[in-house]
């Protein structure tokens, strides 16, 4: 085979390929709007309504990530078997839906990272941070510790 056909169908190939890419909802860099992909192939796809319900979807999801994080479920006194299953059993959930907001936010989407972001502050303030504890009380450990 000669080199010049190996390079004309190398050179097809890239043209077909880019061709498939620019009229895909696909993109490689941060861009803005509603017609995007997020997590599932076509959804959200074009409608404004269905991408609202995405970024919402995201924002919970962000909080519920920070919610187990921080929650405090297990009670003092605890059979340590069962909690160290129980441990590993909300970890495995956390790390699921920690990918899946990564996940969501390598669509390259400008609000789905934003919403991300948001997502995870909202979910701290309200979970993590001091501003909503009781006060008087003695802090008690969150059953995971918290990602680094």
């Amino acid at each position: 085979m000669k080199m010049t056909n190996m390079a004309e169908t190398a050179s097809a190939w890239n043209t077909t390929r880019l061709h498939v890419h620019r009229n895909s909802l696909l993109h490689m860099s941060f861009h803005w709007g509603h017609k995007t992909e997020i997590l599932f192939s076509g959804w959200p796809g074009c409608s404004s309504g269905m991408y609202a319900l995405a970024l919402i979807f995201v924002f919970v999801l962000a909080m519920i990530v920070e919610w187990l994080s921080y929650c405090r479920i297990i009670k003092p006194g605890a059979n340590k078997v069962a909690t160290g299953f129980f441990q590993t059993a909300m970890h495995t959930v956390r790390a699921g839906l920690s990918y899946m907001v990564m996940l969501a936010v390598m669509s390259f989407n400008g609000g789905v990272f934003l919403t991300a972001v948001f997502g995870h502050a909202i979910g701290f303030l309200a979970f993590g941070s001091k501003a909503f504890r009781k006060s008087g009380g003695a802090d008690k450990v969150p059953d995971l510790p918290p990602r680094n």
